[in-house]
């Protein structure tokens, strides 16, 4: 949990920094948060797979690629929806900075909001190692299989 909470905290300051500069430039909340998720998700699936979870070698695409997108998709979704939402509603606020300052926080509390989930369904499904389902369906087939073998005519 540390070394997930500590490779969360990298892509989220780099997340937060690209999403701020890119905010304060005038870009619209929703390409500040597909750009700033981008930036952050890339150092955030080096660390997770590498380093929290210690997986080294082939990567399942089904599980790991596929489930982390998946994962971060929905993460985007949130994070775009909240923005956009706070953006619209601190426009009357006076000052350029306080209304970067107050979206980017919008940005930061999805995140933390979704950092527990997250690490469950990665601990649990993304990182693995070993698909239960699929152990669990190879094994059905072969007791099916045992049990056809010992039937007596």
């Amino acid at each position: 949990m540390t070394r997930y909470a500590l490779g969360s905290v990298v892509a989220l300051l780099t997340s937060v920094a690209v999403f701020a500069l890119l905010l304060s430039l005038g870009v619209g909340t929703t390409i500040d948060s597909v750009v700033a998720f981008l930036a952050g998700a890339v150092p955030n699936w080096v660390l997770n797979r590498r380093w929290a979870w210690r997986r080294r070698g082939q990567v399942s695409i089904a599980r790991e690629v596929i489930g982390y997108a998946g994962i971060s998709l929905l993460s985007l979704l949130a994070a775009s929806a909240v923005t956009g939402w706070a953006h619209h509603a601190v426009q009357d606020v006076a000052g350029h900075g306080l209304r970067v300052a107050l979206v980017t926080l919008s940005y930061v509390a999805v995140q933390g909001l979704l950092f527990g989930l997250k690490f469950l369904a990665y601990d649990r499904w993304v990182f693995a190692g070993r698909s239960r389902v699929r152990t669990a369906w190879r094994s059905r087939r072969q007791v099916w299989s045992a049990a056809r073998a010992n039937r007596t005519p």
